[in-house]
């Protein structure tokens, strides 16, 4: 009889690089057998991908291992217990001191050396390995299946840029990832095209600081961001690109004409700005105006004048006035998104901002947050609302809700749901927006809106 197979079940917070880091956990260890399991009580080896970004990121993991403890305990089960990512590289070995049941510990930086840290794990040994490793990590890692790349749909993350130089105050980044680092070009030209040979038609470029990427072309000069977009938009059979995360200060000339020339680039951009206040802009560390943020949005828009804007916002910010926060609303007002990510400032420690003594009140801090999501939300929806009758090229990339369905992203990474026969998951379509929903957009085929969108009527009831 044939042993059955050891069980990985990897637990992501945060993140699209923990998303990314967590496929390439399992990639390393596939050649020794494992696979994944549908959950932690069926596994074999359970990995925490933890996060340090949010509030209380450590003790939502301390409380997840009790979870954990607690399951062993009641099935008399002993999986290996591993707890990776950021909030491993902040606290390495205080973790096995605070949480028993966890057995090895492992940073961001050591994945490839996932393999042998089990089995050390496993020998008794509780390793921990939180070191900058000197070696190149990517080169060591695992190559992902055929398989396994199908398995993960038809779109894929690939981190070409890790760590961050430009120390934001609020900002952990580069305590936890390190300095800034890029990957060598052909590197990521041969991992896209791996990906695609497997059936990937969208990729999106992760950095912590994307656009600030310098990696080494082939011809042994260091590429920018937009050198490499343009490389990988020659693959055949890929779709489309996307990047994220970007800072206004790296976002170059050559970017900039790269969203005019590149039509694989979707025109949907997430450009950080995190508050509308010069002084509070200049107490983050972020080293731009909120003028010279606009001025950066109109540059770009010109270049692309269907481009949409994603960014993120921070709240209460120690210091922070009614006048500060104001002037938050206004920049966004000005700029106009078609999402944000919006959070109150917490303290991370070791942060300079976390030592300041001007700490905005918890009540403060929540009412403004609910008048900035409001008007984000203003903001969403009324850009939803201009897509009706335009046509857009949708990605298929799942099966729809309901029978006769099929659902898709639209540009601007909208959840698009239709009816398409004879349309199939990878394919890109032509769509024209007939509705919109409270979390997605309804299209139906271009030349057959009205007859699609009765029957998507019908099978949405």
């Amino acid at each position: 009889m044939t042993a059955s197979r050891p069980k990985l079940f990897v637990k992501s917070y945060g993140c699209q690089m923990n998303v990314y880091d967590a496929d390439r956990m399992a990639d390393a260890l596939a050649p020794d057998g494992y696979v994944a399991a549908d959950s932690a009580e069926d596994a074999d080896v359970i990995v925490l991908n933890t996060c340090h970004i949010r509030e209380k990121a450590s003790e939502k993991v301390y409380s997840e291992l009790g979870r954990i403890r607690k399951m062993k305990a009641e099935t008399g089960r002993s999986p290996v217990v591993a707890v990776a990512g950021c909030v491993a590289q902040a606290e390495g070995a205080e973790i096995l001191r605070r949480a028993p049941v966890v057995d090895l510990v492992v940073g961001p930086q050591s994945y490839q050396r996932l393999p042998e840290l089990l089995r050390q794990a496993k020998a008794g040994a509780r390793p921990v390995d939180t070191e900058f490793a000197v070696e190149d990590k990517f080169e060591r890692l695992a190559a992902p299946t055929p398989k396994a790349i199908r398995g993960r749909g038809v779109t894929a993350f690939v981190t070409v840029q890790e760590g961050c130089d430009k120390f934001c105050t609020f900002c952990v980044v580069p305590y936890t990832r390190g300095a800034e680092a890029s990957r060598p070009v052909a590197q990521i030209v041969a991992e896209t095209e791996r990906l695609v040979a497997a059936g990937v038609r969208e990729v999106t470029l992760l950095g912590q600081n994307v656009d600030a990427y310098h990696g080494e072309g082939p011809d042994g000069r260091d590429w920018s961001l937009a050198r490499l977009l343009y490389e990988l938009a020659e693959i055949p059979g890929l779709a489309r690109l996307r990047y994220t995360t970007s800072h206004p200060r790296d976002m170059a000339d050559d970017l900039i004409a790269a969203h005019r020339d590149l039509g694989k680039l979707m025109p949907y951009l997430h450009l950080p700005v995190q508050s509308g206040s010069d002084r509070i802009l200049a107490a983050m560390n972020r080293r731009h105006t909120a003028a010279d943020y606009l001025r950066l949005v109109d540059r770009i828009r010109a270049a692309r004048p269907d481009l949409a804007l994603s960014g993120d916002f921070i709240v209460g910010f120690p210091g922070e006035t009614d006048a500060d926060f104001e002037a938050t609303l206004a920049i966004a007002r000005e700029a106009g998104y078609a999402s944000a990510f919006t959070f109150k400032y917490s303290p991370r420690p070791g942060t300079p901002a976390a030592e300041r003594a001007a700490q905005v009140d918890e009540a403060v801090k929540t009412e403004r947050l609910l008048r900035l999501q409001a008007l984000i939300s203003e903001q969403q929806a009324s850009f939803a609302r201009s897509l009706v009758g335009r046509p857009m090229e949708v990605l298929l990339d799942r099966p729809g809700r309901h029978a006769g369905q099929i659902a898709g992203r639209s540009p601007y990474l909208q959840p698009v749901q239709l009816v398409a026969p004879g349309a199939e998951v990878g394919d890109v379509i032509e769509a024209v927006i007939t509705d919109v929903g409270p979390n997605s957009l309804f299209a139906a085929p271009a030349g057959d809106a009205r007859g699609s969108t009765a029957l998507l009527a019908e099978t949405a009831i």
